[in-house]
């Protein structure tokens, strides 16, 4: 369906994220990936979604002076939220330990935005999901660190990985937010833009 509404677009993607290019594939869309590195540092006063609308945003810039007419840039950003501060992605195993502890028996957020970009407008919406945890022993931990080494991932896990299988026990909100990319959103303003271009 999607794919016939932008026959006339050329959709890129600016993301080397393989569970994002699953998604587009998953919506049966026609898209290129295109990387351009963004340093991802934002301003210390962003809190939740201003952070990763902010990002989001802040990646459509190197393509700024290239977006050609029917052409949609797609960028987006994830961040995992909690005892109000954003969780990144772990720089090392003790790093990714400590985030996997304080996420331990608690809920926190995902959070994500995705950024519309055509000629002459930009768009950003997001969404939230609540996932809970049960109490997660060191030993759990420990192993799927060793195991999957999570450090590409906000908040050192994965939800489709063996550590959301055996650890979550609540979710509140898109599955696919929490994997990578709300595709809801993502299909919902695809069609949109594409019926007001």
């Amino acid at each position: 369906m999607l794919k016939e509404t932008l026959k006339n677009h050329h959709i890129i993607l600016a993301s080397g994220s393989p569970r994002r290019q699953d998604f587009f594939k998953s919506l049966n869309l026609e898209f290129e990936v295109i990387l351009k590195p963004t340093e991802e540092i934002y301003p210390e006063q962003l809190q939740r979604e201003a952070i990763t609308d902010f990002l989001s945003k802040l990646k459509a810039k190197p393509f700024k002076d290239e977006i050609k007419s029917y052409t949609i840039l797609v960028t987006s950003d994830t961040i995992v939220w909690h005892n109000n501060k954003a969780l990144g992605k772990p720089k090392n195993e003790q790093e990714a330990f400590n985030m996997l502890k304080s996420i331990s028996n608690a809920t926190h957020d995902v959070i994500s935005s995705i950024c519309f970009t055509t000629k002459d407008n930009q768009k950003v919406v997001n969404t939230t999901t609540k996932v809970t945890f049960k109490t997660l022993s060191d030993e759990e931990i420990w192993f799927y660190i060793k195991t999957f080494k999570p450090y590409d991932k906000a908040g050192a896990y994965g939800i489709q990985e063996w550590i959301g299988a055996i650890g979550i026990t609540n979710i509140e909100g898109s599955y696919n937010n929490v994997v990578g990319l709300p595709t809801h959103l993502l299909y919902e303003t695809l069609n949109t833009i594409a019926k007001e271009s």
